[in-house]
């Protein structure tokens, strides 16, 4: 038998193909999905049978995600790869690695988590992320892009050092592509010549619509005709051409290689010495199978270049897949999630400040990494287009081209997740620390955040922000304190840091709108006759106040002092301020061995008699859940924190 892929016919698929060339139709009392209990049981099933599998598979992650929150759109676009991947490999002995890791819900469901996937991102239950810890089919935790394909190519060079079969496959996003680390991989697997193979996932989106020439070549690849066909035609016909010798062998390749050059167009891919197969249909199960079958059987490198739909299935994702990349709970009938919050997110305070800024001020620049939507910059690209840059995922790079632009004269504010920041540390100390250059970085999801587990947690960032001289470190807990912060950042001869978490700004009164004096901080509850103290920062000072508000039902009263500057700490300011206590106690949703409440209580040692207390996150990884889950299981809450007082 025949088998076209790609307007290309190969052969020898029949023994592996047969079974489907008559597809049984579904019942309508039958479910595939409930069937699957393992990655083996749907290569019993037909094409037919795989494609309602795939229908089934997307009811089922759109009323999952709708009641859980999740990533849906990345997922709904990945339903038919993840099938052939699992119908042409055989998982876990061929790893398949993720990139990123949010695609992977039909990769859980096949692989016997479905009766577990409704508590799809809840405490104690699934990841919305690979994690080995739940299955021995998760191979890599995969929550930050770019890093398949240097994972990928370290776990095959390693099961061949140590004779472990088995193939490694990466399936890595378009978006994910555009990352430094990926480009790095991918120049360093074509010189092994190791049989990697990589899966690129192309939906020309990552969080927000690709940018860049990376993408626009992905894009212009996807459009032009396959030239496998010719390719493998030509191979045919040397193939049967006698060989007389090693000179009449080398004559064959190099006219090989000139009618090659001359018939199909090469590529980025294959001039790194990989083997390009597509651009193939991502929702044609049939195809990707017959295509992955090819590719199994190489001895070199190679680029897979499936084409999907992202949000494929689903209209209000597919029209809108950046609003639906990742959702809190909606109703899958209009598309709503039905919440709101009088007080406005942080977030969004600080893209109303930045604008108001930019409004009055025409050096004032906008830079994101592929993540426009998330960091509130989508209104400043709509207003100011030719001072918004988004540069792909390269954190490295948008931290470096910040300091480019400080040095022309401008004044860049780059707004970036805290645990992304991790990715750029020697280019905030290199490039905008060390020369002093006034970069601002607003440092979104900062300290506890909810919903993506370990991957995502901003706890880690100010341990490395503190260390870095010449470098301001400030926190609000209202969007007047984000607006007047912002102000004083982009005033500043030096770079400044605002850091603030993915929750609601607290409500404004007196205490909060008091002007800044760097190094300082200001008291948003004071009794005059109290003498215990909690010391917080941001939006964590709402647990703070309440905090303080249930001991005085108590009968116990107690002050709460805000720092918001977190560096410069004006030390003999604070010491006063605490001279009066007999108990303070320091909460910070922030890792214990990095925060700022551990020097303060190393320099009020010698200045208080006070007992001090140091609450914060312990040594460990924190796990997903709501933010207030996440506050109570480390005794951050007010609850807990009273208990303190």
């Amino acid at each position: 038998m025949d088998v076209a892929v790609d307007n290309v016919t190969y052969n020898g698929f029949d023994d592996m193909l047969v079974k489907n060339e008559l597809p049984s139709e579904k019942s309508p009392f039958c479910s595939y999905l409930e069937r699957i209990n393992e990655p083996g049981d749907i290569k019993n099933l037909s094409f037919r049978e795989l494609a309602l599998l795939a229908d089934e598979i997307r009811e089922f992650i759109l009323d999952t995600v709708s009641r859980t929150g999740g990533h849906l759109a990345s997922n709904l676009g990945a339903v038919e790869l993840t099938l052939a991947l699992h119908y042409v490999f055989d998982s876990p002995r061929d790893a398949i690695i993720w990139d990123v890791g949010h695609q992977c819900y039909t990769h859980k469901l096949i692989t016997g988590r479905r009766e577990r996937f409704a508590t799809l991102r809840q405490k104690g239950g699934l990841s919305g992320f690979p994690r080995p810890e739940e299955s021995p089919h998760d191979i890599v935790e995969t929550g930050h892009a770019s890093t398949s394909i240097s994972s990928g190519l370290g776990l095959l060079v390693g099961r061949e050092i140590l004779d472990i079969k088995g193939h490694v496959i990466a399936v890595i996003g378009d978006g994910a592509l555009t990352g430094g680390l990926a480009l790095e991989a991918l120049n360093h697997a074509g010189h092994l010549k190791k049989n990697l193979i990589i899966i690129l996932n192309d939906n020309d989106m990552s969080i927000s619509p690709n940018v860049g020439a990376i993408s626009y070549y992905i894009s212009r690849l996807s459009t032009s005709s396959s030239y496998q066909g010719v390719r493998d035609r030509i191979d045919s016909l040397i193939k049967s051409i006698p060989h007389y010798g090693d000179s009449a062998l080398k004559l064959v390749e190099r006219f090989k290689a000139a009618v090659k050059s001359v018939v199909y167009e090469e590529n980025l891919f294959s001039h790194l010495g990989f083997e390009y197969v597509g651009p193939v249909d991502g929702h044609d199960i049939e195809r990707l199978v017959s295509n992955f079958l090819r590719v199994k059987e190489l001895s070199k490198p190679v680029v897979v270049h499936v084409k999907t739909q992202k949000g494929k299935g689903y209209h209000h994702s597919e029209s809108n897949p950046t609003s639906y990349h990742g959702v809190g709970p909606f109703s899958i009938e209009t598309g709503s999630s039905g919440s709101s919050s009088a007080s406005p997110s942080f977030t969004s305070a600080f893209s109303a400040s930045l604008i108001k800024y930019a409004e009055v001020d025409n050096k004032i620049t906008a830079i994101t990494a592929a993540m426009e939507t998330g960091t509130g910059l989508s209104s400043f690209k709509e207003r100011f287009p030719d001072r918004f840059f988004d540069v792909g995922i390269a954190e490295q790079h948008a931290l470096t081209f910040a300091s480019g632009l400080a040095r022309a004269g401008l004044k860049p504010v780059v707004a970036i997740y805290a645990t992304f920041l991790q990715r750029a540390l020697d280019q905030l100390i290199h490039d905008i620390a060390l020369p002093g250059l006034p970069v601002v970085l607003a440092v979104d999801r900062a300290g506890l955040v909810p919903g993506d587990g370990d991957t995502h947690q901003g706890i880690y960032d100010l341990a490395m922000l503190r260390a870095v001289p010449s470098l301001s470190v400030l926190m609000p807990s209202t969007s007047c304190e984000m607006n007047m912060m912002l102000g004083w950042a982009l005033s500043a001869d030096s770079p400044v840091v605002i850091r603030y978490p993915k929750d609601t700004c607290l409500s404004e009164d007196g205490a909060f709108i008091s002007p800044l004096e760097k190094g300082r901080g200001i008291f948003v509850r004071k009794t005059g006759s109290a003498d215990r103290l909690i010391i917080g920062y941001g939006g964590h000072i709402r647990e703070c106040i309440k905090a303080a508000e249930l001991a005085e039902k108590q009968g116990i009263k107690c002050d709460v002092y805000s720092l918001r500057f977190l560096k410069p700490l004006d030390i003999d300011y604070l010491s006063a301020v605490c001279k009066p206590y007999k108990k303070i106690i320091i909460a910070e949703d922030i890792a214990a061995s990095g925060g700022v409440g551990s020097l303060i209580k190393s320099e009020l040692a010698d200045t208080t008699d006070a007992v001090i207390t140091l609450r914060a996150v312990s040594d460990e990884f924190p796990q997903h859940a709501t933010r207030e889950e996440l506050l109570a299981s480390y005794g951050l809450d007010a609850k807990s924190l009273v208990k303190l007082i």
